[in-house]
């Protein structure tokens, strides 16, 4: 049997706990986890920061944004897809734009100016059919189903 007594949960560290106001707790909680955990992991005590990329949470990967001549482009994926987004500062932007995609990346013309093409690289392979873009907020989306098939060619060596 534990020996209840013996453990630091006396009648002094109930009154303790009651006279604390909770900011002073927390303060507590939060020094004593800095104590245990690498000074790294400081940030993971704030709940923002778990949220700070809530928008990618279902499975996506990090994100890569970039801005590549004047086109700003954010490219992630997740278990199913692989999502582009781009914000529109102009609406004739979606009627010049025109927007191809290979296996391993995007090739999106005629933005910011007319004539202008710009490449991508992909996190995944994508398939050939079934993107979609749509335009929502100022941000365009693309989303290309990611391909799980993967080629595999055999190459026979020789014996000369």
């Amino acid at each position: 049997m534990l020996p209840w007594n013996q453990l630091p949960f006396n009648e002094d560290m109930k009154k303790k706990l009651n006279s604390m106001n909770p900011n002073e707790i927390d303060k507590y909680v939060q020094d004593m986890v800095l104590k245990m955990f690498p000074k790294n992991m400081g940030g993971m005590l704030n709940p923002q920061e778990w949220l700070k990329d809530a928008d990618n949470f279902q499975g996506a990967s990090p994100t890569s944004t970039r801005e590549i001549h004047g086109l700003q482009s954010t490219v992630f994926e997740t278990h199913d897809f692989v999502f582009i987004r781009i914000p529109i500062k102009d609406e004739h932007w979606l009627r010049e734009m025109k927007i191809y995609h290979t296996s391993h990346e995007a090739i999106i013309e005629n933005i910011p100016e007319i004539g202008e093409k710009h490449t991508l690289k992909l996190p995944a392979a994508v398939k050939k059919k079934g993107a979609v873009a749509n335009h929502r907020d100022g941000v365009l989306e693309v989303r290309i189903p990611r391909s799980y098939q993967t080629q595999i060619s055999e190459i026979n060596i020789q014996d000369n």
